[in-house]
Protein backbone atom coordinates (compact mmCIF):
# COMPACT_ATOMS: atom_id res chain seq x y z
CA UNK A 1 0.00 0.00 0.00
CA UNK A 2 1.51 3.59 -0.92
CA UNK A 3 1.07 5.62 2.28
CA UNK A 4 4.52 8.00 1.44
CA UNK A 5 2.91 10.05 -1.71
CA UNK A 6 -0.25 11.08 -0.24
CA UNK A 7 -1.50 14.58 1.11
CA UNK A 8 -4.12 13.25 3.27
CA UNK A 9 -3.23 12.37 6.78
CA UNK A 10 -5.46 9.38 7.24
CA UNK A 11 -4.48 6.55 4.38
CA UNK A 12 -7.57 4.35 3.22
CA UNK A 13 -8.06 1.84 1.15
CA UNK A 14 -10.33 -0.50 -0.35
CA UNK A 15 -10.67 -4.06 -1.25
CA UNK A 16 -13.38 -6.63 -2.53
CA UNK A 17 -13.30 -10.42 -1.32
CA UNK A 18 -15.33 -12.98 -2.96
CA UNK A 19 -16.96 -13.70 0.12
CA UNK A 20 -19.43 -13.44 2.40
CA UNK A 21 -19.08 -10.67 4.77
CA UNK A 22 -20.19 -13.26 7.89
CA UNK A 23 -16.92 -15.51 6.82
CA UNK A 24 -14.82 -12.17 6.19
CA UNK A 25 -15.82 -11.46 10.10
CA UNK A 26 -14.90 -14.63 11.15
CA UNK A 27 -11.23 -14.87 10.03
CA UNK A 28 -10.99 -12.31 12.13
CA UNK A 29 -12.53 -13.53 15.24
CA UNK A 30 -10.87 -16.73 14.39
CA UNK A 31 -7.45 -14.89 13.86
CA UNK A 32 -8.33 -12.93 17.99
CA UNK A 33 -7.37 -16.59 19.26
CA UNK A 34 -4.14 -17.32 17.61
CA UNK A 35 -3.23 -13.96 17.44
CA UNK A 36 0.64 -12.42 18.58
CA UNK A 37 0.00 -10.07 21.77
CA UNK A 38 1.54 -7.50 19.25
CA UNK A 39 -2.13 -7.12 17.91
CA UNK A 40 -5.24 -5.59 19.50
CA UNK A 41 -8.28 -6.29 17.21
CA UNK A 42 -11.54 -5.34 18.49
CA UNK A 43 -14.70 -6.11 16.68
CA UNK A 44 -18.07 -4.87 16.86
CA UNK A 45 -20.66 -5.92 14.21
CA UNK A 46 -19.00 -4.95 10.66
CA UNK A 47 -16.77 -2.74 12.21
CA UNK A 48 -13.19 -4.04 13.09
CA UNK A 49 -10.31 -1.90 14.74
CA UNK A 50 -6.62 -3.00 14.74
CA UNK A 51 -3.77 -1.85 16.41
CA UNK A 52 -0.30 -2.43 17.90
CA UNK A 53 0.17 -2.75 21.08
CA UNK A 54 3.02 -3.59 23.98
CA UNK A 55 6.39 -2.12 23.99
CA UNK A 56 5.90 -1.71 19.91
CA UNK A 57 2.91 1.04 21.27
CA UNK A 58 4.00 4.97 20.73
CA UNK A 59 1.70 7.98 20.81
CA UNK A 60 1.60 8.08 17.23
CA UNK A 61 0.72 4.19 16.12
CA UNK A 62 -1.83 4.17 14.00
CA UNK A 63 -5.15 2.26 14.13
CA UNK A 64 -6.66 0.62 11.10
CA UNK A 65 -10.25 1.07 11.09
CA UNK A 66 -12.21 -1.31 9.17
CA UNK A 67 -15.92 -1.82 7.78
CA UNK A 68 -17.08 -4.93 6.24
CA UNK A 69 -19.86 -4.09 3.78
CA UNK A 70 -22.04 -6.31 1.42
CA UNK A 71 -21.16 -5.89 -1.66
CA UNK A 72 -24.71 -4.76 -4.07
CA UNK A 73 -25.24 -7.06 -6.54
CA UNK A 74 -23.90 -10.07 -5.84
CA UNK A 75 -26.46 -11.51 -4.00
CA UNK A 76 -24.35 -10.96 -0.50
CA UNK A 77 -21.61 -13.58 -1.49
CA UNK A 78 -19.00 -10.70 -1.91
CA UNK A 79 -17.94 -8.14 0.90
CA UNK A 80 -16.35 -4.78 -0.28
CA UNK A 81 -13.76 -3.46 2.83
CA UNK A 82 -12.96 -0.31 3.34
CA UNK A 83 -9.83 0.45 5.52
CA UNK A 84 -8.76 3.74 7.41
CA UNK A 85 -5.48 4.25 8.86
CA UNK A 86 -5.13 6.87 11.60
CA UNK A 87 -4.42 8.34 14.73
CA UNK A 88 -5.34 6.90 18.33
CA UNK A 89 -9.00 8.67 18.66
CA UNK A 90 -7.42 10.59 22.04
CA UNK A 91 -4.46 11.82 20.15
CA UNK A 92 -7.02 13.19 17.14
CA UNK A 93 -9.59 14.57 19.62
CA UNK A 94 -6.80 16.66 20.99
CA UNK A 95 -5.74 17.58 17.12
CA UNK A 96 -8.82 18.66 15.92
CA UNK A 97 -9.44 20.59 19.54
CA UNK A 98 -6.37 21.99 18.68
CA UNK A 99 -7.71 23.51 15.30
CA UNK A 100 -10.85 24.63 16.63
CA UNK A 101 -9.46 26.88 19.35
CA UNK A 102 -7.00 28.07 16.67
CA UNK A 103 -10.08 28.83 14.11
CA UNK A 104 -11.61 30.66 17.09
CA UNK A 105 -9.30 32.95 17.77
CA UNK A 106 -8.62 33.30 14.02
CA UNK A 107 -11.88 34.47 13.63
CA UNK A 108 -11.86 36.77 16.99
CA UNK A 109 -9.37 38.10 15.92
CA UNK A 110 -10.54 38.91 12.35
CA UNK A 111 -13.51 40.52 13.54
CA UNK A 112 -11.50 42.94 15.60
CA UNK A 113 -9.09 43.80 12.82
CA UNK A 114 -12.17 44.95 10.96
CA UNK A 115 -13.60 46.48 13.57
CA UNK A 116 -10.63 48.58 14.35
CA UNK A 117 -9.80 49.20 10.75
CA UNK A 118 -13.50 50.39 10.53
CA UNK A 119 -13.30 53.14 13.52
CA UNK A 120 -9.97 53.91 12.26
CA UNK A 121 -8.27 52.28 15.09
CA UNK A 122 -4.33 50.64 15.11
CA UNK A 123 -4.80 47.12 14.12
CA UNK A 124 -1.54 45.98 14.23
CA UNK A 125 -2.04 43.79 17.25
CA UNK A 126 -4.84 42.46 15.37
CA UNK A 127 -3.03 41.37 12.49
CA UNK A 128 -0.34 40.11 14.09
CA UNK A 129 -2.24 37.35 15.90
CA UNK A 130 -4.29 36.38 13.12
CA UNK A 131 -1.21 35.94 11.58
CA UNK A 132 0.46 34.09 14.72
CA UNK A 133 -3.32 31.76 13.94
CA UNK A 134 -2.05 30.86 10.56
CA UNK A 135 1.80 30.03 11.52
CA UNK A 136 -0.13 27.79 14.09
CA UNK A 137 -2.19 26.14 11.33
CA UNK A 138 0.59 25.28 9.35
CA UNK A 139 2.63 23.98 11.92
CA UNK A 140 -0.28 21.64 12.72
CA UNK A 141 -0.09 20.33 9.15
CA UNK A 142 3.65 19.67 9.87
CA UNK A 143 3.24 18.30 12.99
CA UNK A 144 0.34 15.75 11.44
CA UNK A 145 2.35 14.81 8.21
CA UNK A 146 5.43 14.20 10.59
CA UNK A 147 3.31 12.10 13.29
CA UNK A 148 2.16 10.05 10.55
CA UNK A 149 5.26 9.55 9.22
CA UNK A 150 6.49 7.89 12.27
CA UNK A 151 3.83 5.61 12.02
CA UNK A 152 4.66 4.51 8.13
CA UNK A 153 6.74 1.21 9.48
CA UNK A 154 3.41 0.23 11.64
CA UNK A 155 0.90 1.28 9.01
CA UNK A 156 2.93 -1.39 6.71
CA UNK A 157 3.19 -3.65 9.27
CA UNK A 158 -0.95 -3.78 10.13
CA UNK A 159 -1.32 -3.62 6.06
CA UNK A 160 0.66 -7.20 5.92
CA UNK A 161 -1.39 -8.43 9.05
CA UNK A 162 -4.67 -7.13 7.23
CA UNK A 163 -3.94 -9.31 4.38
CA UNK A 164 -2.63 -11.92 6.06
CA UNK A 165 -6.15 -12.49 7.70
CA UNK A 166 -8.11 -11.59 4.47
CA UNK A 167 -5.85 -14.66 2.80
Amino acid sequence: METHNDIQLRPRFYKDVDENIDIVRQKFVEHIKTASPEYLIKIRNNHIQFTIRGEKQKYWSPYLTIELEEQEGNEKNSTHIRGLFGPAQTLWTFFMFLHFIIAGIFLVFSMFAYSHWALHQPIKTDLIIVSLMVVCWVLLYFIGRQTRANGFGQMDELHEEFNKIIG
